[in-house]
């Protein structure tokens, strides 16, 4: 028994591990790109659940903020790079919430 969930352990990887294995180390190409998509992905469903919440269209979110609703519907599905500032303002300004996020 013990031998069995010995064996278990072994075969256990971490997420970095597998990160690792596919994209590679950090600081590649590779991994920088999947580390930035991953990024974009997770703050535009951020974005998406805070607009959602505050009952607004992405179209009222951009007439707010100054931008174009295509812009809104990009980062929202994850296509499109946006700088933490601009992020910023989507949500404080065009939500009116405060943002407190740590991304690393």
């Amino acid at each position: 028994m013990k031998n069995m969930e010995e064996n278990k352990m072994k075969n256990i990887r971490d997420f970095e591990d597998i990160l690792k294995e596919k994209y590679g180390e950090k600081g590649t190409v590779s991994r920088d790109k999947y580390d930035a998509d991953s990024l974009a992905f997770r703050l535009g469903v951020m974005l998406k659940e805070a607009r959602n919440e505050a009952m607004i269209t992405q179209d009222e979110l951009a007439q707010r903020t100054g931008t174009k609703k295509s812009y809104i519907s990009r980062i929202e599905r994850g296509q499109s790079d946006i700088q933490i500032s601009t992020y910023y303002k989507l949500i404080e300004l065009g939500l009116g919430k405060h943002l407190n996020i740590s991304i690393g």
